[in-house]
């Protein structure tokens, strides 16, 4: 198989992040404190923000760290989270999120930052970005936290599509280890398919299918193939990219956020329960503090639009400053790492290599 990533074209060191500032939940503001955090560790990220410029500006000189390394893009118009994802596309432009896209698009940042509606965040990188070549269904990608060295896993689709046929899991599986690869570090990831259960005869038939299609296609992807997973190994040091349909994905990510909430919760009222339990906490607070990083679901914030050219991270609606940061990191460590090049360029290579087996050389079928 040739390499096609050799040829990449150098990434500019000075990376620039687009942020909409004004999708989420809590406000321009959040997203400025997470970016002031971010600022200080990465003193060569720069970073452009969409909204209305008076509001803005007005926060940003609260924070010295982000003097001189901050563009406004003046932006009038919000997407709600209401906002269906067909009437944005008509009437999005001039939107805070349209602005912030647009930004990539036209090759001032190397990434886009956003809080807001996930499904018009998809429909208008999609209208602005475009799909990369060989791409059906662009899929989400986001970091689960896992007992394996890296601390994460990567699983998709958890939420662009509740569909996948048995072409698409193909799709998400190389995507999906090429993030691994990009992201983690990972020099060849292990793929499993997400199912009932771990048996070859188990699931629907478009499973099934995807299980013989992922196996034929290992060597030619650079990762190895478990097989089938099942729920349990989420967390699990079995695998390192787990590959579903956005409608389980999405159900499986909202579960395994909501249980870490209610971890915490349970821990912190066990805690205070008594004076015992008080005096245990502060003796053992070193390890509760590590253990609740460890679990918090904001420090693994940000899903990856994976098969778009262009770098486009969706931060949780109710994004607080820590969420931001982690999201806006992301992005920056994936513009660094030239990701989008080396994505088309493995789908590429995925697309050849189809053609030479006899398989569609154009569409989802790698």
């Amino acid at each position: 198989m040739t390499d096609q990533t050799a040829s990449l074209p150098e990434v500019p060191s000075n990376v620039v992040i687009a942020i909409d500032a004004m999708g989420g939940d809590r406000g321009p503001a959040a997203v400025v404190a997470g970016l002031s955090a971010l600022a200080r560790d990465l003193p060569s990220v720069n970073f452009i923000l969409t909204g209305p410029e008076a509001e803005l500006h007005q926060l940003l000189g609260r924070e010295r760290v982000l003097r001189g390394r901050v563009t406004v893009r003046d932006a009038a118009n919000v997407v709600s989270m209401e906002d269906k994802p067909s009437s944005v596309m008509r009437n999005g432009k001039g939107t805070t999120m349209w602005a912030a896209i647009e930004a990539v698009k036209d090759g001032s940042a190397q990434a886009v930052v956003s809080c807001g509606n996930t499904g018009a965040l998809m429909a208008l990188s999609m209208l602005l970005l475009r799909k990369i070549e060989g791409v059906n269904r662009p899929a989400i990608a986001c970091y689960w936290p896992s007992r394996n060295p890296q601390s994460f896993n990567v699983m998709l689709d958890v939420g662009a599509d509740v569909k996948a046929d048995a072409d698409d899991l193909l799709t998400y599986a190389v995507m999906g280890s090429s993030y691994a690869r990009n992201g983690l570090g990972l020099p060849r990831p292990r793929v499993g398919l997400l199912n009932v259960g771990t048996e070859e005869n188990k699931g629907r038939p478009e499973m099934r299918e995807a299980h013989d299609l992922i196996a034929a296609r290992q060597e030619q992807g650079g990762y190895s193939y478990v097989g089938f997973v099942e729920g349990s190994d989420l967390a699990s040091s079995r695998v390192d990219v787990i590959v579903t349909d956005g409608f389980t994905g999405n159900i499986a990510l909202k579960t395994g956020e909501g249980t870490a909430v209610l971890i915490r919760e349970f821990m912190g009222e066990a805690f205070k329960a008594t004076l015992m339990a008080r005096l245990s906490a502060l003796l053992a607070m070193t390890s509760l503090k590590r253990l609740s990083r460890r679990i918090d679901p904001r420090r693994a914030n940000g899903g990856v639009f994976l098969g778009l050219n262009g770098i486009v991270v969706k931060s949780h609606g109710s994004s607080d400053p820590i969420s931001i940061e982690a999201a806006v990191r992301l992005a920056v460590r994936l513009a660094q790492s030239g990701f989008t090049q080396r994505l088309a360029a493995r789908v590429a290579t995925h697309l050849h290599e189809a053609s030479k087996s006899g398989g569609s050389a154009t569409g989802p079928s790698l």
